[in-house]
C-alpha cells in the first residue's frame, strides 16, 4: 500500500531523453514535493539499478540538475562509452524553502526526511528500475553539496559513496548566498547542521567520501578548511581542487568525477 496519498507521473509518450517526472504528496513536506528523474537507455527492463542523488544548490528545483547542467546527458554518454555501468539520477526538489532549504529538518517541515524517506520510497514505488537491492549513492552542488556531506555522513550506513562539488560546509554559509536572516531557519542545534560532527561521530561507517572544489570559487577557502579538519580527524576522502568558478560549466565538467567514483565502489 502507497504512503503517499496522491502520486503524479509523466506521461512515457511525452518524456524525452529517459528524463521521467514525479509529484508525491509528501509527509515530510506537509505538501507536494518534486522530482526529475533520469532512466539510461536500454534499461527498460532492469531491476534494481544503482542511483545517484543529486542536490541541487540555492534558488534552484528538481529540475536544476539536468536542465541546465545536463547531467543525464553526461551519464548517458559515460555509459555509452563504458565507462560507467548504467546508473538511475534521481534529482529532488530541496523542498523549495525560501531560496534553499538547507535540507535540513525545520520546524514548520522536515527537507531532511523528505530526502531521505519520501523521495527514496517514492522512487521505489514508482520507478520500476530502482528497488529494495539498489545501492544508493549522494552527491551535491553548493547548497546541495552541504546536503550530500551532511545527510551523507548522518546517515553513512544508507549510502556507498559520497561526492560533493564547491560546497557549503556549514550551516551559517548559507548567508553568503540567501537574503532570509538564518534565524528564519529557526533553532538550529550546533552539531545537527555540522558536517564534521556527522563525519566524526560516524567515522567507523562513512562510506567513499570525495569532494571537489574550483580554485576561483567563493567557497575554495570553507572546502580547504573541510578538507584540512578530515585530514586532521583521520577521516579518508579525496579532496580535489580544479580550475574553475561557482558555476554550471564547472559542475557539468566535474559530474563526471562524481559518477567515475560512484561506478568505482
Amino acid at each position: 500500500m502507497s504512503r503517499f496519498p496522491t502520486m503524479e507521473l509523466s506521461e512515457a509518450q511525452y518524456e524525452s531523453d529517459g528524463l521521467r517526472f514525479m509529484t508525491v504528496r509528501s509527509p515530510a513536506l506537509n505538501g507536494r514535493g518534486d522530482m526529475t528523474i533520469f532512466v539510461p537507455k536500454g534499461c527498460e527492463e532492469a531491476t534494481d539499478m544503482p542511483v545517484s542523488l543529486l542536490l541541487h544548490g540555492v534558488y534552484g528545483s528538481h529540475w536544476a540538475w539536468a536542465l541546465r547542467g545536463g547531467a543525464h546527458r553526461v551519464a548517458q554518454q559515460l555509459i555509452d562509452e563504458g565507462t560507467i555501468q548504467p546508473m538511475v539520477l534521481v534529482m529532488p526538489s530541496d523542498g523549495l524553502h525560501a531560496d534553499g532549504s538547507g535540507y535540513l529538518p525545520l520546524e514548520w517541515a522536515n527537507y531532511e526526511q523528505w530526502i531521505m524517506e519520501d523521495v527514496r520510497a517514492a522512487v521505489c514505488e514508482g520507478i520500476p528500475q530502482i528497488g529494495e537491492l539498489s545501492k544508493w549513492f549522494i552527491a551535491g552542488l553548493s547548497m546541495g553539496g552541504y546536503g550530500a556531506l551532511r545527510l551523507g555522513a548522518k546517515y553513512a550506513d544508507q549510502f556507498f559513496g559520497i561526492s560533493a562539488h564547491s560546497s557549503i560546509t556549514h550551516f551559517n554559509q548559507l548567508s553568503k548566498f540567501i537574503e532570509d536572516s538564518l534565524e528564519s531557519y529557526g533553532t538550529q542545534e550546533a552539531d545537527e547542521v555540522d558536517v564534521v560532527y556527522w563525519m566524526e561521530k560516524n567515522q567507523n561507517d562513512l562510506p567513499p567520501l570525495r569532494f571537489d572544489c574550483g580554485r576561483d570559487d567563493v567557497l575554495i577557502e570553507e572546502n580547504q578548511a573541510l578538507n584540512d579538519a578530515l585530514t586532521e580527524l583521520d577521516i579518508p576522502h579525496r579532496y580535489q581542487e580544479f580550475p574553475g568558478e561557482h558555476s554550471w560549466d564547472y559542475w557539468t565538467e566535474h559530474l563526471e568525477d562524481t559518477l567515475r567514483f560512484f561506478n568505482s565502489h
